[in-house]
């Protein structure tokens, strides 16, 4: 008799203990959430931020993402503009080689000091310097589209920097499982739980 009642006086406390955190954790929840309203300061928007964005890598690439401070993009925006301008470069370096190449088969001297070139017939070199022209200038048409990219990116984020995503408007996919067919049929819900806080 004494052990069932120390049994139900240890249950009754540990149950009354757990209620009581679970109380501390509804508070502590809703002083969190107090502090994270008052933490949130309203800004207003700034209707010129995307185009000033738009403006300053247009002048200098990758300033629109610094003005954004999305520090991270710097590096693959001068990499999307700098590694066709290398190409373009080097096109350009052998298609001015197989043009003088050409030029001077035309004129009847052969250079005997470029191995890679001594070899070849005019076709040949005609051939490579189609061959150079076009990726020069696929390397310059790949350099405008990453400059280009650029401009829309800073305007695009600064853009986003603005969109509103507080906790008060959200939506969450939610699959339940209907209690009401348990008799006859398993049956999912799909839905769409959309939620607007005021």
């Amino acid at each position: 008799m004494r052990s069932k009642v120390l049994l139900i006086i240890i249950f009754s406390t540990f149950f009354h203990l757990a209620g009581f955190a679970q109380e501390e954790e509804i508070l502590e929840k809703d002083s969190k959430k107090e502090k994270r309203n008052k933490e949130v300061v309203y800004k207003p928007i700034d209707p010129v931020a995307p185009s000033r964005a738009a403006f300053y890598t247009t002048i200098v690439p990758g300033l629109g993402q610094i003005y954004n401070r999305k520090y991270w993009k710097v590096p693959l925006v001068y990499a999307g503009i700098g590694i066709p301008v290398y190409f373009w470069a080097d096109n350009q370096r052998n298609y001015d080689r197989y043009r003088n190449e050409y030029k001077n088969r035309l004129q009847g001297k052969v250079d005997q000091t470029d191995e890679t070139l001594a070899g070849l017939d005019e076709e040949r070199l005609l051939d490579g310097q189609n061959f150079y022209r076009k990726n020069r200038d696929l390397s310059v048409v790949i350099a405008i589209g990453f400059y280009v990219l650029s401009i829309v990116d800073a305007n695009v984020d600064a853009h986003l920097m603005q969109f509103n995503v507080n906790e008060n408007l959200t939506i969450k996919p939610v699959i339940e499982f209907d209690q009401k067919s348990l008799t006859q049929q398993q049956q999912y819900q799909y839905a769409i739980n959309v939620q607007y806080r005021f």
